[in-house]
């Protein structure tokens, strides 16, 4: 029996997941894949829990199938977290630190910007409490009543 050298490694993954995982590897300066991934699957969970409607659907659609099953996976909560309350709540699920949860956000929504679109990422912020724009690596506007 011969063992084919090409086989596939462990994580067998769609290319657009990889080109994703790689993205932010590099973005965050992470020193494996694996580092990245977890970053990856901890920030797109925390959003499917944060994002509903027409814009969670259409961001699916938008991402690698295995980063979109990551954030369809989650149920939306009820009460919806401010950019803040983001961050400490994933802090807390992983027991890191607030400092590290910030930079593993920003690298993560840096890459989901990248296969959202201008468009979309401003529909995003439109329904998310106040403090994603940062997140998201855009100004915070405040609108004038």
């Amino acid at each position: 029996m011969t063992s084919d050298r090409r086989a596939p490694l462990q994580h067998s993954y769609g290319m657009a997941y990889e080109q994703m995982l790689e993205e932010v590897r590099y973005d965050g300066a992470y020193p494996t894949r694996e580092k990245a991934e977890e970053a990856v699957r901890l920030v797109l969970a925390g959003l499917g829990r944060q994002l509903t409607g027409d814009e969670r659907v259409e961001l699916a659609a938008r991402l690698p199938l295995e980063a979109a099953r990551i954030l369809t996976a989650q149920i939306p909560d009820t009460q919806p977290l401010t950019g803040w309350a983001f961050i400490k709540d994933l802090a807390a699920r992983t027991g890191a630190s607030l400092a590290t949860t910030r930079w593993d956000t920003g690298s993560v929504f840096s890459a989901v910007a990248t296969y959202a679109g201008p468009d979309l990422i401003t529909r995003i912020l439109r329904q998310l409490p106040s403090g994603y724009a940062l997140l998201f690596g855009r100004a915070e506007l405040i609108q004038a009543v």
